[in-house]
C-alpha cells in the first residue's frame, strides 16, 4: 500500500473551494489591504448578516488568503468555545500573541455577550499588525462602532445576497444548466446557501427546467440555518405572516395578533434576515420563499386562514386608509397576488425609483409634452381638455433620482356623456356601456383614459405599477361605481392581464391620430369588488398553475343589472309569487346587487325591508298592509282588508303607498349598496 503525502488531500480541498468560490470581490480587496497594511487599510473587519450568506465560506477564503502571504492564522469558533474571556483566551491560545497574527472569529452571535470586553481589552492588546476577522449574525454594538477610537481601525461590513451575475456564475461552477438558472435564482434570491443546496439537488434532477421546485428537505436544512431558534408559536407565526404580506407593521401585527404585537415586532425587527423600511419590515426573498413553501406543504390549512385573515385586513386597509397611504394600501394588497401568471407584469423590486404626486398647473407644459411624445398630437389636444376640466383626475410620477416628471395618468370619473363629442375613446366607453348596461340613476364611470411613460410606453414598468395600483384603489374605495375602463395601446400587450382581472376587451376601437386603442371594461354591478376579489384570491391560494394563469374571458355576469321600471316589476313580481318558491326562484332580485350582498334570501330580504318601514312615518300603515298581503298568508286583497278592519279603498291606499316606499327602499339599497335596516333607522332621523 502506497504512502500518501501528507495534506495532498487538504492541497485538494482548497483547490476545489477554491474553484468554487464566487464573488465578494469588494471584502476580498479590503481584506488584502489590511494583510498588506495599505493606507488606510482597517485591521479589525466586522461582517455579519443572516444564516446561509457565506460569512464561514468567506472567513475560509480569507484564511487561505492570509496564510498563502504567509501570515499566522487562529481560527475560532463561536459554538465550541466557553462564552467567558477565559474560554475565549484559551481558545485562541499563545499563537494570537505573534507578530502579523490574523485572528478569525466565526459564529459570533454564540458568545455575542463578549463584544464589550473584546473591543475594549483583549482587541487593544494585540500586537501592531495583527489582523481580526468577526463574523456572526448580528451587527456590532452602536457603542463599539460610535467609539472614536475605533473609527480608524473597524470596518463594519453587511453581507448581502449574491449579485445576479455572481450567483449564476455559483451555479454554473456547481454544475447546473443554464436553462435551469431562472428557476433556482427565483426561489433563492441569491442566497449562497439556497443557491448552493438548491443547485446539488436541481443537478440530481434530469430534464430541470424553469418549472423547477425545491424539495422540502432543501427547504427543511434552509429554514435550519437561515431562522435559528425561534422562540415560541407566537413568534413562528408572526415571521409567516412577515413573509406572506408585502411589509409588517406593528399595526398589522396588532391586527393579527393582538397584545402580543409590540414584543413579536421588536423580536422581527431583530433578526438579521429582516429589513427596515419607511412603512414596516421585510424578509429577505430566500426567507420569504421557504416560509411561505414550508407552511403550504406543513399546514395547508394554516395558510389559508392566515393569507384570508392577512387579506380581509388589507382589504378594509385600501377602503379606509387616508388619500396618502391609499397607494401603499393597495400595493400591498395586490402583492398577496404575486404566485398569479399575471405577477409577471409587475416591477415589485423598482419600489421608490419614482413618486406619485397629484398633478398642478405648473406641470402642465410636462404632462402635454410627454403626450405628444407618446402619443402625437391629437392625443395631446384631448388632454388638455381633460386639463382644463378634470385636473384632480390626473396625477404625475417623479423620478426620484432626477427629480424631473417622467410619467403621468389621468383616472377621469364620469356620470354622463361630457367629452364624447371630443374624445373617441370616451364616446367608445359610453357607446359600451350603454348597449350592454346603461348607467342608472347616481352611479357613474371611470376611465384610466391617459397611463404614459415614453421611455417604457405602457410596458411593465415602477410608474405603470402605480397606476395600476391607483386604479384598483380607486375601483375599492369608489360608492356607486357602475363601469370601469381601462385605455390600452391596441397591440394585445395587455390582453390577457387585463383578462385575467376580468376586464375584457371591448369590440369598439377608437382611434385617436395615428393610433388605435383598446378599452378594457368591467361593469362592477355584475360582479361586485368583494366577489373579485374573493375571485382574485381563490386563483393565488390555488396549487393549480392554470387557474393562477391569464384567462381570455367574457364578462363575469354574475349579477344582473336592473334599470328602474325593470325593478319595480321584479319587486312586485317577487311579492306575488313570495309563497310559490318555484316562480320566486326565477325573479331577476335573485341575482342582484341586493340580495348577493345581503347574505339573506330574496324571501328573508323583503321581509325585512317591510319590517324596516315601521320606522318611517306613517310607516305603521303601510307595514301593517304590506305583512297581512303577502306575509301572513291572506289568500285574498279584500280578506286582508277585511282582516285589517279598513274600507277596501283605503285598504288599497294603504298599499299602494306601501309598495312604492318598499320599492324605493330596495332601491335605494340596490344603488347604495347599504344595508335595508340602516335605511330604514336613517329614514326616521
Amino acid at each position: 500500500m502506497g504512502v500518501r503525502r501528507r495534506g495532498a488531500l487538504g492541497d485538494a480541498l482548497e483547490a476545489a473551494r477554491d474553484q468554487a468560490f464566487v464573488g465578494r470581490t469588494a471584502e476580498l480587496a479590503l481584506f488584502r489591504e489590511a494583510l498588506t497594511d495599505a493606507p488606510g487599510a482597517c485591521p479589525v473587519h466586522y461582517l455579519h448578516g443572516p444564516g446561509g450568506i457565506g460569512k464561514s465560506t468567506l472567513l475560509r477564503r480569507f484564511a487561505r488568503e492570509a496564510r498563502r502571504a504567509g501570515r499566522p492564522v487562529v481560527e475560532v469558533d463561536g459554538r465550541t468555545l466557553v462564552p467567558t474571556p477565559q474560554g475565549f483566551t484559551a481558545a485562541v491560545g499563545e499563537a494570537v500573541g505573534e507578530p502579523g497574527v490574523v485572528l478569525m472569529v466565526d459564529t459570533f452571535e454564540r458568545c455575542q455577550g463578549l463584544e464589550s470586553w473584546l473591543c475594549e481589552e483583549f482587541l487593544p492588546g494585540l500586537p501592531v499588525g495583527s489582523v481580526v476577522v468577526i463574523a456572526g449574525r448580528r451587527a456590532p454594538d452602536a457603542r463599539w462602532t460610535s467609539d472614536p477610537g475605533w473609527a480608524d481601525l473597524l470596518r463594519v461590513t453587511s453581507l448581502r445576497n449574491l449579485p445576479p451575475d455572481d450567483a449564476a456564475r455559483l451555479l454554473h461552477v456547481r454544475g447546473l444548466k443554464a436553462g435551469a438558472h431562472q428557476a433556482v435564482l427565483s426561489f433563492t434570491g441569491g442566497n449562497p446557501l439556497a443557491l448552493t443546496l438548491a443547485a446539488a439537488v436541481a443537478v440530481r434532477e434530469e430534464g430541470v427546467r424553469s418549472g423547477w421546485k425545491p424539495s422540502q428537505d432543501v427547504i427543511a436544512t434552509l429554514l435550519t440555518e437561515l431562522l435559528g431558534d425561534i422562540p415560541s408559536s407566537a413568534h413562528r407565526r408572526a415571521l409567516e405572516i412577515c413573509a406572506h404580506s408585502h411589509v409588517t407593521s406593528e399595526t398589522l401585527l396588532r391586527a393579527l395578533m393582538g397584545a402580543e404585537a409590540p414584543e413579536l415586532f421588536a423580536w422581527l425587527r431583530e433578526q438579521p434576515f429582516i429589513e427596515p423600511t419607511g412603512a414596516g419590515l421585510f424578509p429577505h426573498d430566500v426567507v420569504r420563499e421557504a416560509l411561505e413553501a414550508d407552511l403550504r406543504w406543513r399546514d395547508p390549512e394554516g395558510f389559508v386562514d392566515m393569507h384570508r385573515t392577512v387579506h380581509q385586513y388589507l382589504v378594509e386597509r385600501v377602503r379606509t386608509a387616508p388619500e396618502e397611504q391609499m397607494l401603499a394600501a393597495t400595493g400591498a394588497l395586490l402583492f398577496l397576488y404575486r404566485r398569479e401568471a399575471s405577477a409577471n407584469f409587475r416591477k415589485w423590486r423598482e419600489g421608490g425609483h419614482v413618486e406619485d404626486e397629484p398633478y398642478t398647473d405648473a406641470a402642465r407644459g410636462r404632462v402635454l409634452e410627454l403626450v405628444e411624445t407618446a402619443e402625437g398630437g391629437a392625443s395631446a389636444s384631448i388632454c388638455r381638455f381633460w386639463l382644463d376640466r378634470q385636473p384632480e383626475a390626473f396625477r404625475v410620477y417623479r423620478s426620484t433620482q432626477s427629480g424631473e416628471i417622467v410619467a403621468f395618468f389621468a383616472w377621469l370619473r364620469l356620470r354622463e356623456p361630457l367629452g364624447a363629442d371630443v374624445d373617441p375613446v370616451v364616446d367608445a366607453a359610453w357607446a359600451h356601456a350603454r348597449s350592454t348596461a346603461p348607467l342608472r340613476p347616481g352611479e357613474h364611470m371611470a376611465l384610466a383614459r391617459f397611463s404614459v411613460h415614453p421611455p417604457l410606453y405602457q410596458r411593465t414598468s415602477a410608474p405603470m405599477d402605480l397606476m395600476h395600483w391607483r386604479s384598483l384603489g380607486e375601483i375599492f374605495r369608489a360608492d356607486r361605481l357602475a363601469w370601469t375602463f381601462v385605455v390600452m395601446r391596441d397591440n394585445g400587450y395587455w390582453d390577457d392581464y387585463l383578462s385575467h382581472f376580468a376586464m375584457p376587451p371591448a369590440a369598439r376601437r377608437p382611434r385617436v391620430g395615428q393610433h388605435t386603442y383598446a378599452l378594457f371594461g368591467h361593469d362592477w354591478r355584475t360582479q361586485p369588488v368583494g366577489s373579485w376579489l374573493d375571485a382574485r384570491s381563490n386563483a393565488t391560494l390555488s396549487d393549480d398553475p392554470e387557474a393562477r394563469r391569464p384567462h381570455r374571458t367574457g364578462e363575469h355576469a354574475e349579477l344582473v343589472v336592473l334599470s328602474r321600471p325593470e325593478f319595480d316589476t321584479a319587486v312586485r313580481d317577487a311579492l306575488r309569487t313570495l309563497r310559490r318558491p318555484d316562480a320566486l326562484a326565477d325573479n331577476p332580485l335573485n341575482r342582484s346587487r341586493l340580495v348577493s350582498e345581503s347574505g339573506a334570501t330574496l324571501p328573508e330580504l323583503l321581509a325585512s325591508a317591510i319590517e324596516a318601514l315601521r320606522e318611517g312615518r306613517s310607516g305603521d300603515k303601510h307595514h301593517r298592509a304590506l305583512t297581512t298581503t303577502y306575509l301572513a298568508g291572506t289568500p285574498t286583497q279584500e280578506a286582508a282588508a277585511e282582516r285589517l278592519g279598513l274600507p277596501f279603498s283605503t285598504y288599497r291606499r294603504h298599499l299602494t303607498s306601501g309598495i312604492d316606499r318598499l320599492t324605493d327602499l330596495l332601491w335605494r339599497s340596490e344603488l347604495s349598496g347599504t344595508k335595508i335596516t340602516e335605511l330604514g333607522q336613517a329614514a326616521t332621523r
